[in-house]
């Protein structure tokens, strides 16, 4: 994603502050002007990027400043939260309501993507419960149906029938556009949401856009796509937001799978390595785990076999692109991972999986595990000529999953961890901290590091247990700056 560029620049600038000794004028000064310098070059409106930095120097007053007050976390709280302004249109968006009809039509210029993301978003809720359907409305380009067609029938997407939501997918040159769609409203019932999709390379031009479109039309909402291809998606969405209209989704990719719901803090918190520890738990809650009571009622006595360990590796394959996923961890930017890595792990992942499909029954549920193979080297080998792969892949595989098995063992050992809810309150302190010890052990040193040390990862630990996001500013990626 090219907005990392912009989160590196200003996470930089606001980690310049630690290397002062002491925090005055000159010092905030030339913070700002590196912030300030990163959002024109994301093609953020010069007069937003002004307001910004007016903002930020009449909240902080270091002459008036009481003594005893952490000016460094006083001025990276204050540039957050000017941030989070400047994406924030101050306007509730749009949500789809269960039990009824709800019908979205897209519009907006040719190229800007609409068709894909109609398919993406369909997916979207179509994972999250929701019955979807496709409509193709758009009969001036050539192709336009076959390629919605592929599109839903790739994700298993119908296009017929009444369902919980219809997704309508229209062409568009801005003024021809606005006729038809005008046309297409009296004809149609009176769609729900009118949903604007636009292009993020073309920056602060967006504005002008996004207020032609909503001038002539009852545009609710705003999805911003391409963000992950060009240097301008600061620009773009500040824009957006200044014409005061929501955005609800930005794509990050040519993937189904790559949409992401836009909300304007966990948006900020991950651009500047935070994470986003609320979005990651609703991932994790999609995979419905509670409703696996033989994993539970395993986890408790501490066993886990290498076919559980299959399932989790599923689970992960399920949560999206690992980009994604990262993004969301504290002290992972979005630039972490790059697409090069993002493949390059999840290919070993497959990888993985491949040698455990090519394991029996008895080795997959197996309590003793990787003990089975160590007394029968012969399966090593049986396992590695099947699967196509190298004997020492099988033993990496097997020394991993020790590792996973013997964590679940003192997992299982602790005391109230499956309760349920604020695992703060029914776990022992020290013995929870025994555990972060022993993932600490298990990470490589410099995910560790990246995550803050020992102390991100308590961190982000409590903010697991306590089951939300909490407060996104108190994480550790912010005090360490």
């Amino acid at each position: 994603m090219v907005l990392a560029d912009l989160g590196r620049k200003i996470t930089s600038a606001l980690r310049s502050l630690s290397n002062a000794t002491i925090i005055n004028e000159e010092v905030l000064n030339a913070m700002l002007k590196e912030v300030c310098a990163a959002l024109l070059e994301a093609d953020v409106n010069i007069k937003l990027v002004k307001q910004l930095r007016e903002n930020v120097k009449s909240a902080i007053d270091l002459e008036e400043m009481a003594s005893g007050l952490n000016k460094r976390r006083m001025i990276q709280h204050s540039v957050f939260k000017e941030l989070v302004k400047l994406v924030d249109p101050g306007v509730k968006a749009w949500t789809p309501t269960k039990g009824k009809n709800n019908v979205l039509m897209f519009v907006g210029l040719q190229g800007s993507g609409k068709t894909t993301t109609c398919s993406k978003l369909a997916y979207y809720y179509q994972r999250k419960g929701w019955k979807t359907c496709l409509i193709c409305a758009d009969t001036f380009r050539a192709g336009a149906f076959d390629q919605l067609k592929q599109n839903a029938t790739k994700a298993r997407i119908p296009f017929y029938g009444r369902y919980d939501m219809d997704i309508l997918d229209f062409s568009a040159t801005l003024s021809f556009c606005i006729v038809i769609i005008k046309s297409c409203i009296s004809l149609l019932q009176q769609p729900d949401n009118i949903v604007y999709v636009m292009d993020a390379s073309i920056g602060q031009a967006c504005e002008a856009q996004a207020k032609a479109f909503k001038d002539k039309v009852e545009v609710s909402s705003v999805i911003v796509t391409k963000l992950d291809g060009h240097a301008k998606g600061g620009g773009a969405l500040s824009a957006v937001a200044a014409t005061k209209s929501p955005i609800i989704f930005i794509g990050t990719g040519e993937h189904i799978d790559d949409l992401e719901p836009f909300k304007t803090q966990p948006f900020i918190s991950k651009l500047l390595g935070m994470g986003d520890i609320e979005g990651l738990i609703d991932k994790v809650n999609e995979l419905k785990l509670d409703d696996n009571e033989e994993l539970i009622d395993k986890l408790k006595h501490g066993q886990f076999t290498l076919r559980d360990m299959y399932e989790q590796f599923q689970n992960i394959m399920k949560m999206g692109p690992f980009g994604q996923i990262m993004g969301m961890i504290p002290g992972f930017g979005t630039d972490f991972m790059s697409k090069g890595n993002e493949q390059e792990s999840m290919a070993r992942l497959k990888k993985l999986m491949t040698i455990m499909d090519s394991m029996n029954d008895q080795e997959l549920d197996n309590k003793d595990g990787a003990k089975l193979f160590t007394k029968q080297p012969n399966r090593i080998a049986r396992v590695a000529r099947g699967s196509g792969v190298a004997t020492r892949d099988v033993q990496e595989l097997l020394t991993q999953y020790t590792k996973f098995a013997q964590m679940v063992k003192k997992m299982g050992g602790i005391k109230g961890l499956f309760k349920g809810g604020d695992m703060s309150k029914n776990v022992n302190p020290s013995q929870m901290a025994k555990l972060n010890q022993q993932m600490a052990k298990m990470m490589d040193p410099r995910v560790l590091h990246h995550m803050g040390g020992m102390a991100g990862l308590q961190s982000m630990m409590r903010q697991f247990q306590q089951g939300a996001a909490g407060n996104m500013k108190g994480m550790m990626g912010f005090n360490n700056m």
